[in-house]
């Protein structure tokens, strides 16, 4: 009996699971840095300082994201990034 389970080797690893959303596939490159920002805390003038870009852009795409990812405020957003391993 124990010649049976060794001649099949070792069990093959179990893929590592992706929690990716489908909605991640609907922001833009731009708005996925934007969004992955927000997530970590930063405000949205530190987002447009790093970036390179206003405020009022950053106020832009955030509420992209928001509205792609179907999301009511950061805090849900930030949640969604860390399940979906974004963080």
């Amino acid at each position: 009996m124990l010649d049976a389970f060794s001649a099949a080797g070792p069990a093959p690893a179990a893929p590592a699971e992706e929690a990716t959303d489908p909605g991640l596939d609907l922001l833009s490159a731009r708005e996925r840095e934007v969004m992955q920002l927000l997530a970590r805390g930063y405000t949205y003038r530190e987002i447009g300082s790093r970036l390179f870009i206003s405020v009022k852009t950053v106020e832009s795409h955030a509420s992209n994201v928001l509205r792609k990812l179907q999301l009511s405020n950061r805090n849900e957003l930030t949640r969604w990034a860390a399940t979906n391993r974004l963080l």
